[in-house]
């Protein structure tokens, strides 16, 4: 496995795994219709631009020369942040991947990253009910923020987010 930085060419193989991932992770948190009707294609249009825009960074795992794995990562999105504060912003495996190091080798390398980019307070967001997510990212050294949920409708469901935070420092 390889880990290299994302260009606009690896759209697709993003656009793939990002699926792939939310319909087997959100399966049961998500309405199955919803997950049934989410768009490669449309998908890959997203990734190249986001890409393209450069305002985020993100890497991808490669074997093989197929895309397994994404992050992206950046500034913390929140209003009220300090220059200090990234966040990740997204972090998917092929499911097929899944306990096979992808997202630890891509979590590491970005923390690195966000580290010698001045980012000492990393934080995420992840569905509450996402056990496999919640636990790989506490795995990782991520603590629940207490206070941080946040419920919203996605796909015809009411969804709960937390916030998990990472001490990002040598």
């Amino acid at each position: 496995m390889n880990i290299a930085p994302a260009t606009p060419e690896h759209a697709s193989g993003i656009a793939r795994v990002h699926i792939r991932s939310w319909q087997a992770a959100y399966a049961g948190i998500l309405d199955q219709a919803f997950l049934d009707q989410l768009s490669f294609e449309d998908r890959a249009i997203r990734w190249e631009d986001i890409l393209q825009r450069q305002e985020s960074k993100t890497l991808i795992a490669l074997q093989d020369d197929n895309v397994v794995g994404f992050i992206n990562y950046g500034h913390w999105r929140d209003e009220q942040s300090s220059p200090e504060q990234g966040e990740i912003w997204a972090l998917y495996a092929d499911p097929e991947s899944w306990s096979q190091g992808v997202g630890r080798a891509l979590m590491a390398q970005a923390l690195l990253e966000l580290r010698a980019l001045g980012y000492v307070e990393i934080s995420l967001w992840v569905f509450g009910r996402n056990e496999r997510g919640v636990n790989f990212y506490k795995s990782c050294g991520f603590s629940h923020v207490k206070g941080s949920e946040k419920q919203f409708e996605l796909g015809g469901r009411q969804v709960e987010e937390v916030c998990l935070r990472f001490r990002n420092s040598a």
